[in-house]
C-alpha cells in the first residue's frame, strides 16, 4: 500500500496541501508524476545525496511518487523534504503514523541541511485551515510558520534531525510562538516625521486630504523643492496597521522572499521603483510567479518618482490595480491573483529642465517640449490620481526657521478621526473606495454646489472620473472639518486639486 505524506504548494498568495504518495516496488527507476517542473523532477538527486550524507538508505528499486491535485502545477524545490519522508517511510524506516496530522515542507542540500522555503506562512495558514495541527519546516522559517495559532511548529536543521524526531530518537520541542502585533509609529531607523517638512502648507494640506481619504496624489514641481522627502513621510501619518492588514502584507513578503527577520510586519510598506523599472518588475509575473512592486506596497505606499520618465507601457499596466485594488497575472501555465491595495503617489517636474512657471529660474523650454513632457502620463492614469498639487520651492526663511512643525503624531490623529468617520457611515470604506451607491447616499449637494461643480466641469472639460473623484475628496475634506453635509468651501478645494494638470499644461 502506498504512503500518503503531506507537502504544501503556493498558488499565487494562497497556499495549497499537496499529497504525496510513494510506492516502491521491484526495479531500478525512479518517476515522479502529478505535473512536477524541472525542479521538482531533479528533487529525487537532491535527495538520494543527502540522506547517504544523513546516514539513511535510499532504496535502489523502482520509486514512484504522486503529486495530487494531479491538475496543478507543482514548482520549485520546497517539496525535498516530504518526498523524502515519503520514501522513508515507504521503505519502513519510520512509521508513517508518526506523520499523520503533520504538513512538512523544505528544500535539502546535498549534505542533508535544510534550506529556508518561500511562503511558509501562507502554507500555515492553509494547513490550520485544512485541520492539520503540525508543521515541519526549516529552522529559518520557524517564527513565521509559529505566527499561525492553533499549528504546532517545529523547526528542522537537517534531515537527520527530522529522521530522529519522527522515530523518537531524539526529543524535539515545538517552537515558541503566537501572534504577539504590535503596530509601529515610526517608519523605520531614521524615524521619519511630518515635523522635518519646513514650510509647504499646501502640500501638507495635501497631504493630510490623501491620507485621511485613501487618495492618490501627484507632485509637480521643481527639482529640489523636497517632493520625495514629502512623499517619504506619507505613512508615517497613515492609521497603524491593523492584524489582518499586517498578516497579508507578511504573506506577500514572504511568498517574495523579502521577509526579514521572518517576524510580522509592523509598518506600512513605502516601495519607490526605479523609472528604470519593466512592467514585470512593477506588477509581477515572470518565470515564478512573483507579486511585484504595487503588490508589495499593499496596504502601504507606492511612489513613482520621476513619474514621466517611466516607459509608457509600464504606466499605463497601473490603471486596472488603481481601480480594482488586485492584479491577475495570466500565463499558459499559471493564473495568479494578488492583492494591491496601494495607496498611489507620484512625483514629476513641470517641464524637462524643471523650472516651468518657478519663482527663481527661468524656463529653458519650449511651449511644444512642455505639452510633450506632460503628454507622456495618459489623461485616464491622470484620472485616476484623485489630487493634483503645486510643490513651490522652499524660502530660505522658511529653512531657517526655528518655528515648530506639526508632527506625524498629530497629523495622524486627525486622519484617523476622519477614517473613523467614514468606516463608521460605509459600513467599513474609506472615501477613497466608495462604491456608487455609496456616493449618491454620502456626497450630497446642494444646488449652490452643483452649479459650481457644473461650471467647473466645463471649463476644464474634466471627465465623469473627475466628477467621482471631486466628489470623494470634497467628502474627505468635509470629514476633516467634522462637517455631515458637503459646503462650498469643501467643494471648492476639492475641485482645484482636479483642475491643476489643465490649468498648468494646457491640456
Amino acid at each position: 500500500m502506498a504512503v500518503c505524506i503531506n507537502g504544501a504548494a503556493l498558488n499565487g498568495i494562497d497556499a495549497l496541501i499537496i499529497q504525496i504518495e510513494t510506492r516502491i516496488t521491484p526495479g531500478v527507476q525512479y518517476f515522479i508524476v502529478g505535473l512536477p517542473d524541472e525542479s521538482v523532477r531533479e528533487s529525487l538527486i537532491r535527495i538520494e545525496s543527502a540522506m547517504c550524507s544523513s546516514d539513511l538508505h535510499m532504496p535502489r528499486q523502482k520509486i514512484v511518487i504522486s503529486m495530487a491535485p494531479a491538475g496543478i502545477r507543482k514548482q520549485g524545490a520546497l517539496f525535498d523534504l516530504p518526498i523524502a519522508l515519503s520514501i522513508l517511510a515507504e521503505s519502513g524506516q519510520i512509521e508513517p503514523q508518526s506523520l499523520d496530522g503533520i504538513v512538512s515542507v523544505g528544500e535539502l542540500s546535498l549534505n542533508g541541511l535544510l534550506r529556508p522555503a518561500k511562503g511558509v506562512l501562507s502554507m500555515a495558514l492553509q494547513a490550520k485551515k485544512e485541520g492539520f495541527t503540525r508543521m515541519i519546516v526549516p529552522k529559518h522559517n520557524a517564527a513565521e510558520a509559529t505566527l499561525v495559532e492553533g499549528v504546532t511548529v517545529y523547526g528542522m536543521a537537517d534531515l537527520k534531525s527530522v529522521f530522529d524526531f519522527l522515530t523518537g530518537l531524539k526529543e524535539h520541542l515545538p517552537e515558541n510562538g503566537g501572534v504577539l502585533f504590535s503596530p509601529a509609529h515610526d517608519e523605520g531607523p531614521a524615524k521619519l516625521d511630518f515635523a522635518d517638512i519646513k514650510g509647504q502648507p499646501a502640500m501638507k494640506r495635501a497631504m493630510e486630504i490623501a491620507a485621511a481619504g485613501g487618495h492618490n496624489l501627484l507632485m509637480i514641481g521643481a527639482p529640489g523643492s523636497g517632493k520625495t522627502m514629502i512623499a517619504r513621510r506619507l505613512p508615517t501619518i497613515l492609521p497603524p496597521l491593523t492584524l489582518e492588514e499586517s498578516l497579508e502584507i507578511t504573506r506577500l513578503y514572504s511568498i517574495s522572499g523579502k521577509l526579514e527577520n521572518n517576524a510580522l510586519l509592523s509598518t506600512r510598506p513605502f516601495r519607490a521603483p526605479h523609472h528604470t523599472a519593466s512592467n514585470i518588475a512593477l506588477v509581477g509575473g515572470g518565470s515564478s510567479a512573483q507579486p511585484g512592486e504595487i503588490s508589495l506596497a499593499h496596504n502601504g505606499v507606492l511612489f513613482l518618482d520621476e513619474l514621466p520618465e517611466f516607459e509608457r507601457k509600464v504606466l499605463e499596466v497601473l490603471r486596472q490595480p488603481l481601480e480594482e485594488r488586485l492584479i491577475t497575472i495570466s500565463r499558459a501555465s499559471f493564473n495568479n491573483t494578488y492583492p494591491a491595495g496601494f495607496q498611489f503617489m507620484a512625483a514629476m517636474n513641470p517641464c524637462p529642465c524643471g523650472f516651468y512657471k518657478n519663482p527663481v529660474r527661468k524656463c529653458s523650454c519650449t511651449k511644444a517640449m512642455i505639452r510633450k513632457y506632460a503628454r507622456r502620463i495618459s489623461g485616464p492614469l491622470l484620472d485616476r490620481i484623485d489630487l493634483h498639487v503645486n510643490v513651490s520651492p522652499v524660502k530660505y526663511s522658511e529653512l531657517a526657521s526655528n518655528m515648530v512643525e506639526t508632527s506625524s503624531a498629530e497629523v495622524r490623529k486627525r486622519v484617523i478621526r476622519a477614517r473613523q468617520l467614514q468606516t463608521g457611515r460605509t459600513g467599513g470604506t474609506i472615501n477613497a473606495q466608495m462604491t456608487a451607491e455609496q456616493m449618491k447616499k454620502h456626497c450630497k449637494l446642494e444646488l449652490v454646489e452643483q452649479e459650481l461643480l457644473m461650471q467647473a466641469m466645463e471649463k476644464q472639460r474634466l471627465s465623469a472620473r473627475s466628477y467621482d473623484r471631486i466628489l470623494k475628496i470634497a467628502r474627505t475634506i468635509a470629514d476633516l472639518d467634522h462637517s455631515v453635509s458637503i459646503t462650498l468651501v469643501h467643494l471648492s478645494e476639492a475641485i482645484a486639486y482636479r483642475c491643476f494638470d489643465g490649468e498648468y499644461f494646457g491640456f
